[in-house]
């Protein structure tokens, strides 16, 4: 993978779990690193709770592992370049841990393999489409921070196939990506009406699609976020309809491994961030001008939130950087999501003080 000027490499796995671009010997010797303090850890619990931190700033950067694909969380267009939503927040955590836009290395995961490589210590995070579910935030010693995009299952299909909700696909043959939770959606959810339909698994998401585009399937079942940028890039976006019924609701956002609080907290605030920066009304372009703001809040914000930056070790102008290079986070909604992208509504995204879910806390 090539990234900017003070970025490091990340290496070339062909087998599973993981896959990248980049293949140089330094790269190797990163994630080694990385698997070495994995196996350290287990040993030497201690060793491990301290660690994620000091790993990434010796390696370099960060390691995140995202999906690949994921319209508005995170694609690779033809020259190998990174966008999405989970793009720019690993982005902003590389900014609040190292100091640098750049120092991360993305590594592509199927859905089968992300939580295997977070277990592993192969990756330092993992910023993806996964959603939280108590056996994922539970069970395989993982956790999950806050959640950064509130999503749901829902249900596309074409105009032509004359349906306006749901309750009437009977006998419908549904396109699902296999072995997911979209898959177990579907199922549940039309069990629970009893409605018989007949289930189209396809191992990639973009087979899914194709599967749905050349009507091998009538609906194609996902996060309402993927079905918009489907509906929104369709040569016939006016003859697709997003039904209104949800099979769930989704919260996605970033994972960690247990055992290491500080950097917990770093992910956890780095998230904060984005929505405090929105909340205070701090932007990629009036950034210079708030640090006068005469809102002790604000000013409080741009200090790196009083105690907190030293806490978490991080430097005081963590916050600024952030937003200067990546921007507040209905700034990112829009770059990806909203206006900029397929228009999808921000809805429950919002600010708790805008109709929505998301929550700024204090910097103080």
């Amino acid at each position: 993978m090539s990234l900017a000027p003070h970025s490091f490499d990340q290496p070339a796995l062909t087998d599973s779990p993981l896959r990248s671009n980049a293949g140089s010997p330094l790269a190797h010797a990163a994630v080694a690193a990385v698997l070495v303090l994995a196996m350290v850890g287990t040993l030497l619990p201690g060793a491990a709770r301290a660690g994620i931190l000091e790993a990434a700033r010796q390696r370099g950067g960060v390691v995140c592992g995202v999906s690949e694909g994921i319209s508005g969380y995170s694609v690779r267009d033809a020259k190998g370049d990174w966008t999405g939503l989970a793009i720019d927040f690993c982005r902003a955590l590389a900014l609040a841990a190292i100091g640098k836009r750049d120092a991360v290395s993305f590594v592509a995961l199927k859905p089968q393999e992300r939580f295997s490589a977070l277990q592993s210590g192969a990756i330092d995070v993992l910023a993806s489409d996964a959603d939280l579910t108590s056996s994922r935030d539970a069970g395989h010693g993982i956790r999950f921070t806050e959640p950064l995009m509130y999503d749901g299952q829902g249900f596309l299909v074409r105009r032509a196939h004359g349906v306006t909700s749901a309750l009437e696909l009977s006998g419908s043959r549904v396109c699902v990506m296999a072995d997911t939770g979209d898959e177990q959606g579907v199922i549940d959810y039309f069990a629970g009406l009893k409605l018989p339909i007949e289930i189209v698994k396809l191992e990639k998401w973009l087979d899914a699609v194709a599967a749905y585009d050349q009507r091998s399937c009538h609906v194609l079942s996902a996060s309402l976020s993927r079905l918009a940028a489907v509906k929104a890039r369709h040569a016939a976006p006016a003859d697709q309809i997003i039904l209104p019924e949800l099979a769930a609701r989704h919260a996605t956002g970033a994972f960690v491994r247990q055992g290491d609080e500080q950097w917990f907290s770093i992910v956890r605030w780095t998230t904060f961030a984005l929505f405090a920066a929105e909340n205070l009304g701090v932007t990629s372009s009036n950034i210079e001008q708030m640090k006068a703001s005469p809102a002790p809040e604000v000013r409080r914000f741009l200090a790196g939130g009083a105690d907190l930056c030293t806490s978490l070790g991080l430097a005081p102008e963590w916050t600024q950087r952030i937003i200067r290079q990546v921007g507040n986070y209905g700034e990112l909604y829009d770059r990806h999501f909203g206006l900029k992208a397929f228009r999808m509504d921000r809805g429950l995204n919002n600010l708790a003080g805008r109709g929505g879910l998301h929550f700024a806390p204090s910097f103080r």
